[in-house]
């Protein structure tokens, strides 16, 4: 094993990362062209040509199940590449990408939950309207304190909690103005999210009964690597806990920075982030700053740092 020197953990992006062309690196690898085969035939759709496409990537029914398969196909070319992982974590979507890496259920699975998650998502987006944005410069309390002083009778929650320095909050439309005005008066930079709903709040609750129908048809499996979770932040070892606590996923806050800490201090020294973009690594630098944090986005890439890692 090239890294049996550093305690690695691969973590994996969510909903946000995506860009035309994100799966093409990928078909140039054999493991990462089988995932994306895989991932292909269960969707009945060409993944890497829709990826090209802008109009695709612009929809939540295929953007998850498409990042799925191309954060997977970036773990495999990693493993053979050499690199074994004591541990994983998902950001949000991300999530069943460490489910499906940890063997707690398998890729067509993963990818059949996510297709019915994106447009149970995208549905109660427009049942129910609402929006996300990003507070800069603060933390979950202080982000949390500026919700419940605009809420109302309004839905205004954290839904993720990304750094120390980095938390997204989620709700209707009218509290999200609110929000983001009182962030302006206050000097707190307030980014808006392009998002088709008020994900990881009450706003989400319609899309919870088809995904906890499809789950439920799922076998769970022990993981066979620890797996850091989403809604408690911490590592989930049970397949029925982890089973129940993906179900109240989309309702729930993404307790990123949790996750983190969790895999740092089991250990992790070298956080290798999976797929497209490097939204992680460079939330894993604020979180975990005496750990190192990598983006993998080709085989090339894998293959560079299999080389580092074996020398260092």
């Amino acid at each position: 094993m090239h890294n049996s020197d550093k305690n690695t953990s691969a973590v994996f992006p969510g909903q946000g990362s995506q860009f035309p062309g994100m799966a093409d690196p990928w078909t140039q690898h054999p493991k990462g062209a089988g995932v994306l085969d895989e991932a292909s035939a269960t969707m009945g759709r060409d993944v890497v040509e829709g990826c090209r496409d802008e109009a695709s990537l612009a929809t939540t029914e295929f953007v998850q199940p498409a990042l799925l398969a191309c954060t997977i196909a970036a773990f495999r070319v990693l493993e053979a590449e050499g690199f074994a992982f004591a541990g994983v974590a998902g950001h949000s979507l991300g999530e069943f990408a460490a489910l499906v890496a940890a063997d707690v259920i398998g890729l067509s699975e993963a990818l059949d939950v996510v297709v019915i998650r994106g447009r149970a998502m995208q549905r109660a987006g427009e049942e129910r309207p609402g929006t996300m944005t990003a507070l800069l410069g603060v933390d979950a309390a202080t982000a949390s304190a500026l919700c419940d002083e605009v809420r109302d009778d309004d839905v205004l929650v954290v839904a993720n909690e990304n750094s120390p320095v980095q938390v997204v909050i989620s709700g209707s439309i009218p509290a999200i103005e609110r929000a983001e005005a009182v962030a302006k008066e206050r000097k707190i930079r307030a980014v808006r999210l392009n998002v088709a709903g008020a994900f990881h709040s009450a706003l989400m609750e319609p899309a919870v009964a088809p995904i906890v129908e499809r789950l439920a048809s799922i076998a769970f499996r022990a993981p066979r690597i620890p797996v850091a979770e989403n809604v408690t932040g911490t590592l989930v070892d049970d397949p029925d806990e982890l089973r129940a606590l993906v179900g109240r996923h989309v309702v729930s806050p993404v307790r990123w920075e949790s996750c983190v800490r969790s895999l740092s201090d089991a250990g992790t020294e070298l956080f290798v982030e999976a797929g497209p973009g490097d939204v992680l690594t460079k939330l894993a630098k604020r979180v975990a700053p005496h750990a190192t944090a990598v983006s993998v986005g080709s085989p090339e890439a894998a293959a560079e740092l299999a080389r580092e890692t074996s020398e260092g």
